[in-house]
């Protein structure tokens, strides 16, 4: 899929348990550019938003774990701090 049809995303999650953390970070680093710990840049299409949403859906439980899924906008300039460099899609992708 050409990456002008995806989209950059903010994904962040806070994890209570280690084996669901280890399991949403699979998961997030399977579409992840950069990013920090629980923090990912992702460029995604809509199915593919849809797809690892469900996924981390199934992996975290409702009342102890938190999920944040950001669609950043394309119009604005990204704003790096430090060594930060901005995000760029990567020339292709291996997903599995």
């Amino acid at each position: 899929m050409p990456m002008a049809d995806r989209a950059l995303h903010l994904l962040a999650y806070d994890v209570a348990h280690p084996k669901r953390l280890r399991r949403a970070l699979h998961a997030a680093r399977r579409h992840a550019t950069g990013g920090q710990k629980s923090a990912h840049e992702c460029w995604l299409s809509g199915a593919e938003r849809a797809g690892l949403l469900g996924t981390l859906r199934g992996l975290l439980h409702p009342r102890q774990d938190r999920l944040l899924a950001a669609r950043l906008d394309p119009r604005l300039p990204p704003r790096c701090l430090g060594t930060a460099r901005a995000p760029e899609p990567p020339g292709f992708r291996i997903i599995g």
